[in-house]
């Protein structure tokens, strides 16, 4: 610093005023360019909720009836703008609610920051009322744990806290926050707005992907993972059509690539098309950007095998801790998806690629998937997925939680962008309805289509007074089949025929519905779903209240063009030949 800044320093510190820590705390949070928190308000950080009356101009507080919906909120708004999702929990009980939430961010690769409150610094290590050390509870499942233990070091950790969410891979933080640091004062200056750090790819990187590419014969791309913007999707775009590459989008990240492009060939993961996994398998380049390629992407690792992949690998990461960490790639190239797709942008092939035939397969493959599977019963789930497809805007946001319900949207809904899509790829029950909370508040004149089974919905469901408090028009389809369907599909691939623990009775979903206010219905065949769903989507549109479509289907239907029928008999058929 120079000495002629020194003085004005000094001048800025005299002017400020004395505070205390919230209402430190809250002027960063707005700084940082935070317009919404989700909460469960608590006793421990009441100076916060106490500021946030002086900022309601700026930052919306949204009051969630508990501290998993809260938190699956705020990461939910995290896969939607690339901004750290600002969560509010009390300490202890709000905190271990909100933990699900957290390791869901982590896995996700989703920016997140969650307050804590904390016990003050005078009562730790006795354990003291609802005291947990949230460096050993959390510290497996975030990216930085820490306690703000001074007053006037608040500013110090959100600034860092905001550049450690979204830098390299991005994820969660978890701050707690003693109580005495909240309700103690200082005078401290506000730190600016943080600054994204992006990593870029090098020159020599682009030259070998170029030489790699030269070189193949069957290449495919595979996009995932967080960080997207619109333009860098179509430059991604762009750089698929110029090189003519078949592109998948890895398990439960189809919003990374138009679905609609004519080099989409569908997701990548448990429940692809066979075609589709043989042309990834025989692949002998394989550019995977984005993405981790965990083990729902890679189907155990076999799809891709670790350490080291049979196909030539090019793997794009932000954090140079994952390259290498689990594969061994030929070309690891440290960049954030940002970077890499305005590197690729201005790459032109040499010569009209051979494999252009390969594409347009796999682009058949994918379409002759998109018609309807039959299943059992007077109501095709399958039929169902096709109907929302085919009518709600391309725009419309789509979220699930996780079961074997949720196959149904991801093998017939066509994602188109950042926004289109939020599911957990951690496999996180609970997870649809307040993620689609969070998408209604940021994108109010969107349709927002909830997919959620039985099981799943239950785990959430007292959100629905999140929904009817803000006026938010969802509209929440229930896949009601009576029983923990994945599990059961495993029980039955596994112990066939001893089926035990896994069926419950559930309540009419479309009568508690109306107890929120909003409008329900039960839905038993193929003829009653789309006049039902237009009625759903005329009330969530005009009335600004969630609407229900309790689907009463054939458990048997587990998935797409899968019934327990047929995994039974196989498993039993499996068993029969093991025994002779």
């Amino acid at each position: 610093m120079t000495t002629a800044s020194n003085p004005d320093r000094a001048a800025h510190r005299q002017s400020l005023r004395e505070r205390n820590g919230g209402q430190i705390l809250v002027q960063q949070l707005r700084i940082h360019g935070v317009k919404r928190v989700f909460l469960v308000p608590g006793e421990s950080y009441l100076p916060c909720i106490d500021a946030l009356y002086d900022h309601q101009d700026a930052i919306q507080p949204v009051v969630c009836r508990q501290e998993s919906g809260a938190g699956y909120m705020a990461e939910a708004y995290g896969k939607l703008t690339g901004e750290p999702g600002i969560c509010f929990v009390t300490r202890g009980p709000g905190a271990t609610n909100a933990s699900i939430a957290v390791h869901t961010a982590y896995q996700d690769s989703t920016p997140m920051i969650l307050f804590v409150g904390q016990v003050g610094n005078d009562f730790i290590e006795r354990e003291a009322f609802q005291e947990i050390d949230y460096r050993r509870m959390f510290g497996e499942m975030a990216k930085w744990v820490a306690q703000i233990d001074r007053t006037d070091r608040i500013p110090e950790f959100v600034a860092r806290a905001f550049a450690v969410a979204t830098s390299g891979r991005p994820g969660p933080v978890v701050l707690a926050l003693p109580e005495d640091t909240l309700w103690g004062k200082a005078t401290v200056p506000d730190l600016p707005r943080y600054q994204r750090a992006h990593a870029a790819p090098t020159p020599a990187a682009m030259a070998s992907l170029e030489t790699l590419l030269a070189q193949a014969q069957r290449p495919f791309l595979l996009v995932g993972g967080s960080g997207w913007t619109p333009q860098s999707m179509r430059q991604i775009e762009g750089f698929a059509e110029r090189f003519a590459l078949p592109v998948g989008a890895a398990w439960r990240r189809l919003e990374c690539f138009d679905n609609h492009h004519p080099n989409f060939a569908s997701h990548v993961g448990w429940g692809m098309g066979d075609a589709l996994r043989a042309r990834i398998r025989d692949a002998d380049l394989l550019i995977a950007v984005g993405t981790r390629m965990g083990e729902a992407t890679t189907e155990g690792y076999t799809l891709v095998e670790s350490p080291l992949p049979r196909q030539r690998l090019v793997h794009v990461y932000p954090d140079a801790n994952e390259l290498g960490r689990v594969f061994q790639s030929a070309l690891p190239i440290a960049a954030d998806v940002v970077s890499f797709a305005q590197a690729v942008d201005t790459l032109r092939p040499a010569a009209e690629p051979a494999w252009g035939g390969q594409t347009r397969a796999a682009r058949g493959d994918y379409l002759a998937q998109q018609e309807p599977a039959p299943a059992p019963g007077p109501l095709n789930v399958n039929a169902v997925a096709c109907h929302v497809r085919d009518h709600v805007p391309p725009d419309a946001c789509i979220t699930v939680g996780a079961g074997n319900y949720a196959l149904f949207a991801h093998a017939y809904h066509r994602f188109q962008g950042v926004g289109t899509s939020l599911t957990p790829t951690v496999g996180s029950m609970g997870y649809g309805l307040p993620a689609a909370i969070s998408a209604k508040l940021e994108y109010p004149d969107r349709t927002v289509v909830c997919y959620a089974g039985d099981g799943c919905f239950q785990m959430n469901l007292q959100e629905l007074g999140v929904a009817m408090q803000y006026r938010l028009g969802i509209v929440v389809l229930v896949f009601n089949n009576g029983m923990w369907g994945t599990i059961r599909a495993h029980q039955e691939r596994e112990f066939p025929g001893r089926t035990i623990a896994l069926t419950f009775d559930n309540p009419d979903f479309s009568e508690l519905v109306r107890a929120y206010r909003g409008h329900g219905e039960v839905v038993g065949s193929d003829a009653e779903f789309g006049p039902a769903f237009a009625r759903a989507l005329e009330f969530a549109n005009t009335q600004r209240l969630p609407a229900l479509l309790e689907l009463r289907y054939d458990p048997d239907g587990v998935g797409p063009g899968i019934t327990l029928s047929q995994i039974r008999a196989a498993a039993l058929a499996r068993q029969a030949q093991a025994a002779s």
